[in-house]
């Protein structure tokens, strides 16, 4: 059985500006929080967290972004990093014990559109054991757990042009689990 499944991913490029303001500042705030479930099925997979570079600034050089499956997040170029929202995309899907997986990618360029120029997502690796880069091209996984159900993370590196302009970049991509 073949699952695909097109996933988002974010990143949001910030300008740095200062300013002031004189008057108090009201204490009051609210707060929403959300909730949510998933639920697999045997011989299929959901995204449970979605692919996010973070917040960076962007120099007058170009550069890339990379997050790891292992959550970690790199850059080049004089790109400036910010914050903690950076994560990788993470999927899970359930199978039978010992079971057979091709994964594969829907393109291995994925572009993300916003305010300036479209940047591209490349080089998707697959937190596997070694891990594994995925492409057009199924790679093969055997699912380990005796249950039958399993999790894998998906990280990528960002090519960011030079003077990129700020806000925020969105782009879809898609993995298939096929199951043999």
């Amino acid at each position: 059985m073949c699952f695909t499944s097109a996933r988002p991913f974010t990143v949001t490029i910030c300008a740095i500006f200062a300013s002031c303001a004189s008057g108090a500042w009201a204490q009051n705030a609210a707060e929403q929080g959300r909730s949510q479930v998933g639920v697999v099925t045997p011989l299929s997979f959901i995204q449970t967290e979605e692919l996010s570079f973070g917040q960076i600034i962007a120099s007058n050089t170009a550069g890339t972004v990379t997050v790891a499956p292992n959550g970690s997040r790199t850059r080049t170029g004089n790109i400036t990093l910010l914050g903690a929202s950076h994560q990788p995309a993470e999927f899970a899907g359930m199978g039978a014990f010992n079971q057979r997986v091709q994964v594969s990618l829907g393109s291995n360029s994925i572009f993300l559109t916003g305010p300036g120029v479209r940047m591209r997502a490349r080089t998707f690796v697959i937190g596997s054991t070694p891990t594994a880069v995925l492409t057009t091209t199924p790679t093969v996984f055997r699912i380990a757990g005796a249950t039958g159900a399993f999790r894998f993370p998906v990280g990528a590196t960002l090519e960011v042009g030079a003077n990129q302009a700020p806000g925020t970049y969105r782009g879809t991509w898609t993995i298939t689990l096929n199951y043999q």
